[in-house]
């Protein structure tokens, strides 16, 4: 078992940034890929991004690429997303997640594990 705790969350204006931190324990962190997802009122939970068991390989929904950054500190057992110039249609419950597969995961299906989710709101 995997356990992951979100925090960081909160109420931003648009424009501004927040870092989302993920706190794992349970198992060996770096044998997990991880990823960020994220689900809005009335949609369905959709990928953010993903990196790799060692960090080296990192990938990111289109509509967050060059605002948002996964990082991990397989030291700490945590993972991070930096998001900046935030925009009101980035306002969702964001979760982390954890895959034992050894490819970037993108499908919700794939995960094995999640958080409890952090809320983000960006308000115009």
């Amino acid at each position: 078992q995997v356990q992951l705790v979100e925090s960081g969350g909160g109420l931003v204006q648009a424009g501004g940034s927040l870092r989302l931190s993920c706190a794992a324990s349970g198992r060996t962190f770096s044998n997990y890929v991880m990823g960020w997802f994220r689900q809005a009122p009335g949609k369905e939970r959709e990928f953010v991004a993903v990196i790799s068991r060692s960090g080296g390989r990192t990938d990111y929904k289109n509509s967050v690429k060059g605002r948002f950054t996964i990082s991990r500190d397989n030291a700490e057992n945590t993972v991070y997303l930096r998001m900046a110039s935030l925009k009101p249609e980035d306002t969702a419950v964001y979760y982390c997640a954890a895959t034992g597969k050894y490819e970037l995961g993108y499908r919700v299906s794939e995960y094995d594990y999640w958080g409890q989710g952090t809320q983000v709101t960006v308000s115009s």
